[in-house]
């Protein structure tokens, strides 16, 4: 069997797989918001262990099922939210050139910058929660229903509370707006857990192709995100479908900054005889005290984008010269 035939093999049972975990995902609960964000592992999987034929043989194969068992636009909605990224950053992550071409040590190879991975992540987020947000019609009217509808159930479990409907409705307007930033900033961080993941998985099955990344030395955002997140809490200010983009983009680009001000405060602790008393604490901190303790990592990851991100590095690997070049 070539390696051709394999990868195709492989993106197909990763495609189902991602299939089943996205059609087990159907009630709103705990576990399935978990078996959605897991739909995203098989894809990576595929593409970071095997080729880039992998990974898009599994997103499309992913959404020819979900096609067929739900509904196109399900199906399409879940390829531009979940396996059409899963396959790009699993592309990026295994793109690489020669250390030398950009000031590095002869003989080895450069990969793909681990802060560009994450403008595209914050990239590819935005996109997709505008794209699905245009095509339900997400506006103050859609929130209305769904207010309206979660009062009548609540309603109807606890009839001897009494919901104040119409206080509730006085909060459309801002929940309209904060709930899209708030999705793209959630998923911006469960992408990049996701990748991380898969990219230890596929390290230990021996067949990853990108070396380990050290994530806290690593992990920053570049100027150019900090001009978009810029532009995009400036949009937010403005009414309409505009301002929802803008909470959109800087949502995700949010998320972003989070996580490279973790990442910073994880290198200020590294060897560190009392490194794990602070991340348990600060990890506590975060649980307990949501969302105050991530606006602080936020404005640490904004300052971050001046420092320079060391280059990741490896020797020649093995040879995989189509996933291998930028």
């Amino acid at each position: 069997m070539n390696s051709s035939t394999q990868s195709l093999i492989v993106g197909i049972v990763a495609g189902l797989a991602s299939a089943l975990l996205v059609m087990g995902s159907g009630s709103m609960s705990a576990l399935s918001v978990m078996l959605s964000a897991a739909a995203v592992l098989p894809v990576l999987i595929a593409g970071l262990g095997w080729s880039n034929l992998a990974g898009a043989a599994a997103a499309a194969t992913g959404t020819l099922v979900i096609a067929a068992a739900l509904s196109p636009l399900a199906a399409a909605m879940v390829a531009v939210t979940t396996l059409a990224p899963a396959a790009w950053i699993a592309h990026l992550s295994n793109l690489a050139r020669p250390a030398e071409e950009l000031g590095g040590p002869q003989g080895k190879l450069a990969w793909y910058p681990l802060s560009d991975i994450m403008l595209h992540i914050c990239g590819l987020v935005s996109a997709s929660v505008i794209i699905v947000g245009y095509a339900v019609g997400y506006g103050e009217a859609l929130v209305s229903e769904i207010v309206d509808s979660v009062v009548t159930v609540l309603d109807e479990q606890n009839p001897e509370i009494q919901f104040d409907k119409t206080r509730m409705l006085e909060m459309i307007t801002p929940v309209t707006r904060v709930l899209p930033a708030l999705h793209a900033f959630l998923w911006v961080i469960i992408l990049f857990t996701a990748w991380y993941i898969a990219c230890g998985i596929a390290r230990l099955s021996g067949r990853a192709k990108r070396p380990a990344d050290v994530i806290p030395t690593g992990l920053r955002m570049s100027r150019l995100g900090l001009l978009i997140f810029g532009a995009g809490l400036a949009l937010s200010f403005a009414g309409g479908k505009i301002g929802l983009v803008g909470s959109v983009i800087s949502g995700a680009f949010a998320g972003g900054f989070m996580l490279a001000g973790l990442a910073m405060l994880h290198h200020r602790v590294m060897n560190r005889a009392w490194k794990f008393a602070a991340l348990w604490m600060t990890y506590t901190a975060i649980i307990f005290l949501f969302p105050l303790p991530l606006i602080v990592f936020l404005f640490a990851g904004l300052f971050e984008t001046a420092r320079t991100a060391p280059l990741s590095t490896s020797g020649p690997g093995p040879d995989n010269s189509n996933d291998q070049t930028n």
